[in-house]
């Protein structure tokens, strides 16, 4: 038997890892997680490594970038491609000839732009509780529990509640603690009864919306990015600290780290939209 049921108050798609992405109405969900997710990602050719937001000190601009795709995906046409904003508000297309002189000029360093990540592709992540040591920056693998040549940094899908941002504002009054710093696929409105991080529980349960359905497979643990400025939201540390009054047990670990969401698996592919019902059971 459902043991609780919400909606669906936001989707969110990332054409470009790491950069801005579309807030939906609608989204086609594939064995790999809304189509068009994270089909695009910038390589730093000096170091083979994927440009990601989680090495700040490499990339302090990148969550200056916004990607829309020029077309909607559809299964026909999985990877349009994407209108990209720089910092300075001029628009370039993926496929110009000149995308990646441009792209390469902003970042100060020389990138391609792929579709599609190399076999055992890794990106650079940066520890603040290391700061100046060797441990600083890690060498980490992505895709774990995606398809191989995706994107993604573990699963292909991230889900998050309104029931812990508002624990997360209620620990840390004075911050800003919205949706968009933690970069969720779904978020899911729960009712006023459930507070507290109430996706700790649902791990191991299967998510329905509509003819969709997913399996929660882990707690989604935080890393750097949630602390750094993006558009009108500045830089605060401490927000990573906030995050660990949560830290609890994630499977593919196998340890406890600071987490807020969790990630899903999909068993059932079809068409999800804003509002529809959700059941957890």
């Amino acid at each position: 038997m459902p043991i609780s049921t919400l909606s669906l108050a936001a989707l969110w798609r990332y054409p470009v890892k790491s950069m801005m992405g579309e807030e939906l109405n609608s989204a086609i969900i594939t064995n790999n997680g809304i189509l068009g997710d994270r089909s695009y990602a910038l390589l730093d050719l000096e170091t083979n490594k994927i440009v990601s937001a989680k090495n700040p000190k490499k990339w302090p601009e990148i969550f200056s970038f916004h990607a829309r795709y020029i077309e909607v995906p559809t299964l026909e046409n999985i990877i349009p491609p994407v209108w990209i904003t720089l910092p300075d508000g001029n628009i370039i297309r993926s496929d110009q000839a000149d995308a990646e002189q441009l792209l390469s000029l902003v970042l100060k360093r020389t990138i391609s732009l792929s579709n599609k990540a190399e076999q055992h592709a890794s990106l650079e992540q940066y520890w603040p509780e290391f700061e100046g040591k060797n441990t600083e920056i890690s060498n980490e693998a992505i895709s774990g529990a995606a398809d191989e040549g995706s994107f993604f940094d573990y699963a292909s899908l991230h889900i998050l509640t309104t029931a812990s941002l508002t624990k997360l504002q209620q620990l840390y009054p004075e911050g800003h603690l919205e949706a968009r710093r933690f970069r969720p696929n779904l978020i899911i409105a729960t009712p006023p009864e459930q507070t507290g991080f109430v996706e700790n529980d649902w791990v191991g349960k299967t998510l329905s919306i509509g003819d969709v359905k997913l399996l929660i497979t882990d707690p989604c643990p935080r890393c750097v990015m949630p602390t750094l400025a993006q558009g009108d939201l500045a830089k605060d540390a401490k927000i990573l600290r906030t995050i660990a009054e949560n830290t609890v047990h994630v499977p593919f670990a196998d340890k406890a780290l600071p987490s807020v969401g969790v990630y899903a698996k999909v068993i059932q592919t079809g068409v999800i939209k804003r509002g529809s019902i959700v059941i957890i059971e």
